[in-house]
This record gives structure tokens, sequence and C-alpha cells, in this order.
């Protein structure tokens, strides 16, 4: 058999399968499960900003309800239910302490001080590693790109400068320049960059006149650009790349790699095919180094990257003219009416 190792964030890896934040890591039955089935390490279910800040409201509640007691004065474990986020790091230890693969933690807020103080809590669970959930839709018209990316890699380095574990950033790639902001993050001390992440966007249900949210998995296609911007990265930064979204075979995972990924987040092939999928895709992988004569995936890594691959166009033309000019079908191949 191939060697599948691989390092992440200095973490070693017995194969580069890591399980994305998603329903499927906030069972302890299906991580469990999951460590069975070959997955490398896992992300936990991630805790959002708005659990938090929804506690801290109702903690404020609870204590004008207790008369206004001074907080040192109040015993919240006897006063006051458990909240959510603190359930949330006993869960993060709870499934670091069962786990013999490296557990990751995820956190998506806004405020640079949640990012500073919830990274601390949950570095206390023990976990092997943080991620970063960045993503902030643009709602106000007088901030800059300048700004909003400012914003981000200054949180990253007072994380950073708070914790002791590994930090990585889960990042959309809808910056102007994604390869900038992510030299000045790796500056800033990240030490991954995923790519990328996938967000869940409002539709409009127009008989109900209503905002609705639909759970769509990705697919296959999807994963070609992590898979452009990693070959564009690879061999620029010191932080680790793990590609992420329409990640689900085999020969997906190989691609990266191909790429310069150091590993891959899966979460949808799961969903559709089941955690056992897991196995097939660890096969897939082998059979394929197998076939071509690789040993191991230092010897595969980064072997397609912008700087190796013998068509440059490839990763640096949107509008490929080959493929515009000599796609191999003419308008006639196509039902248009």
């Amino acid at each position: 058999m191939a060697e599948l190792k691989t390092s992440y964030m200095g973490i070693e890896l017995k194969n580069p399968l890591i399980v994305g934040a998603s329903k499927l890591t906030a069972d302890m039955d299906l991580l469990k499960k999951l460590e069975e089935e070959g997955a490398a390490a896992v992300v936990t279910a991630s805790l959002f900003e708005e659990q938090i800040s929804t506690e801290t409201e109702r903690l404020e509640d609870s204590f004008l309800d207790l008369g206004g007691m001074h907080q040192t004065e109040l015993n919240l474990s006897s006063q006051v239910d458990l909240s959510i986020p603190e359930e949330h790091l006993k869960w993060v230890q709870k499934a670091r302490e069962s786990l013999s693969i490296p557990v990751i933690a995820s956190l998506n807020a806004t405020k640079e001080e949640i990012w500073v103080d919830w990274a601390k809590r949950l570095e206390s669970t023990g976990i092997d590693g943080l991620e970063l959930n960045f993503y902030s839709v643009p709602l106000r018209f007088d901030r800059t790109s300048s700004d909003l990316e400012d914003d981000e890699v200054r949180i990253i380095r007072k994380v950073k400068e708070s914790v002791n574990i590994p930090v990585s950033v889960k990042l959309s790639p809808f910056y102007t320049n994604p390869l900038n902001v992510m030299v000045k993050m790796d500056r800033a001390g990240a030490d991954a960059f995923i790519l990328f992440n996938r967000f869940f966007q409002p539709d409009i249900d127009i008989y109900n006149r209503s905002s609705r949210y639909t759970f769509d998995l990705s697919t296959p296609l999807e994963n070609r650009l992590p898979m452009r911007f990693t070959a564009l990265l690879h061999g620029r930064l010191k932080g680790d790349i793990c590609c992420s979204t329409g990640i689900h075979s085999g020969k997906d995972v190989i691609k990266m790699i191909l790429a310069g990924a150091s590993c891959v987040q899966m979460v949808s092939s799961l969903y559709l095919h089941s955690i056992s999928w897991l196995g097939s895709v660890l096969k897939e992988i082998d059979e394929w180094m197998e076939n071509t004569g690789f040993e191991d995936l230092g010897s595969v890594r980064g072997i397609m990257d912008r700087n190796q691959s013998t068509d440059l166009y490839a990763y640096e033309r949107a509008q490929y003219v080959k493929i515009l000019l000599d796609s191999g079908k003419s308008i006639g191949d196509y039902p248009l009416f």
C-alpha cells in the first residue's frame, strides 16, 4: 500500500481526509464511526457568535431577575441553567477525550473580543487545533475592501497571540484578490487555509412571499475553484492548504494534492453515500498511487501547481480561449428549441 500520511498545521494525519464541521461532527456516535471508517481528523460542529450573544442576553436577564446581585455573588451553576456555549465546550472536550484522531474546533464570530475570548476557551478543552470561519456579508457602503480585510488580519494576529495551538482560517472566494489577502494572513501567523467556505444563500418563496432556506449539497464541479487557487498558492505560503467544497471521490482528493493541497475536508459526499464512503475514497487514492508508481503523498503534492504545470493558462485565464473557441461542440449540439 502507498503511504498516505500527511502533515496539516504541524499535526500528523494518517491520510488526507478530514471531515468538516457539520451535523456529522456534532454527534458522538457519528464521530466514533467517522474515526472507525478512516477519517484522519474531524472538525467539530461550529460554535457561532449568535449562540454566545443569545446566551449572554439570557444570563443578563436572569441577573436582573435575581435582584441585580453583583456578578461575583451570583452562583450561576445553581441559579441559572448551563449555557449553550458552555455546553459546547464540554462537548468538544468530550470529543477530544473520546477520539484518538486529531480534533479541531470551529469558531464563527464577527466581534474581535469574541474571537479572542472563545479561542482561548476552546483551547482549554484540549483540542489539537482551531479553525476560524471568516465571512461577513457586506452591509455598509462606507467600508472598503481593505477595511474588511484588515479587520480579519488583525483578528488572526490577536488569536495567534492568545493561544498556543495551530490556527487555520476557512475563507470565502469573494475577496477582490484572495491571493493578496492570504499572503497577509499568512504573515499574521495563520497556520493553514481552507479553500473555500460554502455558504447557504437565502431564497424567496414567491407564493408565500417569505424567505426560505435549503440545505444544498455540493457537487464535484465546485471543487475546480479551490483547485485553481491551491495551484496558484502552492509554494507561496508558509501555511498549509486544505481544499473544501465538492470533494466527493478519491479522484477529487488526488486532484487537490496534485495542485498542492496538504489535505481536504469532506461533508456532502458523506451525506450522499454514508460515512462508510470514506473507505471507498481511501481505496481509490491508494489504487491510483499504486497504478502510477507514487509511493507517498509528498511525491505527488504540487506537481501540477501553477509553477510546474505545462499549461499555465489553465490557471491564469478565467475565459479560456481554447475552451470557448474549440470546445468540440457547436450550437447545434444543444436542445435550444
